[in-house]
Parts: structure tokens; C-alpha cells; sequence
């Protein structure tokens, strides 16, 4: 296949990465919540949400390639996509899962050496990271309020909190991203719980909430991205598991 010269990213975290790997002219539409880089959110097409999109602002633009993700976008539209348009559809699980889609998106975009260094540095990263202290316990991580949601196992979310050294205190309960209440929450006994910057904005009222349930937990607002965008991001990812390790009783 010819290197494509007109894409258009579907998922935040691999707009991100197409930018890392030192695309630009080339990329022609992204998705309101491809926040990074800024200068691309505020110069870059839109295209709609990620499981909103405006099918036909992507027919205008005419692409040649499209990257999309099972999880993150909507199986119809993708569908309508994959008719008319190449479609790159990744699904991730796994830091493996993750590795192996840069390198297939460094491919496809003529960008294998770049690919091969952004792998080449999370590697690097999670190597360093893994020779320190190797469990910090057990975590409820929460990414929505009214209903409460939480990360089950099956999930990427999941794995970067394993990769991290805590125990996902829903895993042998739940898959995916069940609906709990706060009994739920308390009776997975945890030793943390995390809410997460994204997709729901958790504030310090929140933080307060769970406390009265689980005093004694080590409750905290943490930034998303680093769980769960796949992708150049996780080069920061391991260094940030590192200083938010640290108990905020």
C-alpha cells in the first residue's frame, strides 16, 4: 500500500503518536477530544466525537487512511467506514497490544524508525520502573459518577494498573467498565481508589464522598491519560506510577 498522505485519527491517544512519529500535512482530520497536540486540536479538521463522528466531514476529506479503535469508537459508524475508506481498527488490551499497534501505525505511515525509538523508550521506561518496588496493593480506579463506573479486568486500564504495581480490587468480579454503588466500592475492600481525570471530571467533593465510606483508603484524583491512552503517552507513564505511588492519607 501507498504511504498515506491524508489521515484522519479517530482516537486521542493515537493523534498523539501520529504527531510523535513526525507526521503533520499528513494528518487532515482528528476528533474533538484529540486535545494533544494543542496546535493540531486548534488548527486540524474536526470531525466530530469519537463516537459521534460526521461521516460525511470524513467522506469530504477524502482519506486515505483511518485510524479508529474497537473500544474507543462507535461499530456502525466504523462500519459505514470500512465500506468507502481504509480503516486501521486496533484493539487494546495490553502494553504488548499497544506496542505492537505503534509499530503497525509506524509502518503503514512510513514512520518505522520513529516507531522503533517511541517503542524502543517505553520499553526502557517500564524496565527501569519494574526493578522498583514491585506492589503498592490493591485499587478500585473510577472513571464516571451517577452511576459510578469502574475498571474491570479485559480492560487496557487494567493492565497499565498491574504494570504499575497495584492490585485491580474488581478484577475477580467484574469485566470491563461495570456500573457499581458505593457498597460496591466498599466491599472490594480497597487500599486505594483512584478517580480518574477522564472521561468523567472528578474533583475534590468527590475525593470527600468516598472517604466516608473507606477512611481509611487512600483516595486520589490521577491523571487518565497515563492509564489509558496507548501510545507515545506511555513513555511518560511509568515515571508518573512512580510519584503518584505515594500514599496521600
Amino acid at each position: 500500500m501507498p504511504t498515506p498522505s491524508r489521515i484522519i485519527s479517530l482516537v486521542p491517544s493515537k493523534t498523539e503518536l501520529l504527531f510523535d512519529l513526525g507526521l503533520d500535512e499528513e494528518v487532515v482530520g482528528i476528533t474533538k477530544f484529540c486535545i494533544h497536540p494543542q496546535h493540531w486540536f486548534r488548527t486540524k479538521t474536526r470531525v466530530g466525537g469519537t463516537k459521534n463522528v460526521n461521516l460525511e466531514k470524513v467522506a469530504s476529506l477524502n482519506p486515505d487512511l483511518i485510524i479508529a479503535n474497537r473500544e474507543e469508537n462507535t461499530q456502525t459508524e466504523i462500519e459505514w467506514l470500512m465500506k468507502r475508506f481504509n480503516v486501521y481498527l486496533s484493539d487494546i488490551l495490553t502494553v504488548d497490544d499497544a506496542l505492537n499497534m505503534i509499530g503497525s501505525v509506524g509502518a503503514m505511515t512510513g514512520k518505522e524508525e520513529a516507531a522503533a525509538r517511541i517503542i524502543a523508550e517505553i520499553q526502557h521506561e517500564r524496565g527501569v520502573f519494574a526493578r522498583k518496588i514491585p506492589t503498592y496493593g490493591s485499587v478500585v480506579y473510577l472513571i464516571w459518577k451517577s452511576p459510578w463506573m469502574g475498571v474491570g479486568r479485559n480492560t487496557f486500564i487494567h493492565a497499565m494498573l498491574r504494570e504499575g504495581g497495584w492490585e485491580n480490587a474488581l478484577e475477580d468480579d467484574y469485566e470491563r467498565y461495570p456500573e457499581l454503588t458505593l457498597d460496591d466500592i466498599v466491599a472490594a475492600a480497597p487500599q486505594h481508589v483512584f478517580l480518574s481525570s477522564e472521561p468523567y471530571p472528578f474533583k475534590d467533593q468527590h475525593i470527600a464522598e468516598i472517604k466516608e465510606k473507606l477512611p481509611f483508603a487512600n483516595i486520589r484524583l490521577v491523571d487518565g491519560e497515563m492509564f489509558s491512552w496507548y501510545g507515545s503517552r506511555m513513555i511518560q507513564a511509568f515515571s508518573y506510577f512512580d510519584e503518584i505511588r505515594k500514599p496521600t492519607f
